[in-house]
């Protein structure tokens, strides 16, 4: 059964501080990869260390998109952040975050 993807209401100022082209690749990144199998650790996705954004990452190139996994009552995927790596420092909504 798919996952159903939902964006937190937070999310929609971060993709607002993207460009189209970066906001067009979150979209279909996160339908492309988080659809099926959003669990199966991968190059671009992986579990988080403890913190209180996400529990996991996918990487779409520059992008970091931070989600959690629910199964119930149905499976879903929510975003809670995208943002922007720049070297060792993550920009979410023009803020520098630390993870």
């Amino acid at each position: 059964m798919p996952y159903a993807i939902e964006y937190q209401p937070d999310t929609i100022e971060h993709l607002e501080a993207l460009s189209a082209r970066e906001r067009a690749m979150v979209f279909d990144g996160v339908r492309e990869q988080l659809t099926h199998q959003p669990k199966l650790e991968t190059r671009n996705r992986k579990p988080m260390r403890s913190n209180l954004l996400a529990q996991w990452e996918l990487r779409i190139g520059p992008l970091p998109v931070y989600y959690d996994i629910e199964e119930e009552p149905e499976p879903k995927v929510v975003i809670s952040a995208v943002g922007i790596k720049q070297g060792n420092l993550v920009r979410i909504a023009n803020k520098i975050v630390k993870l």
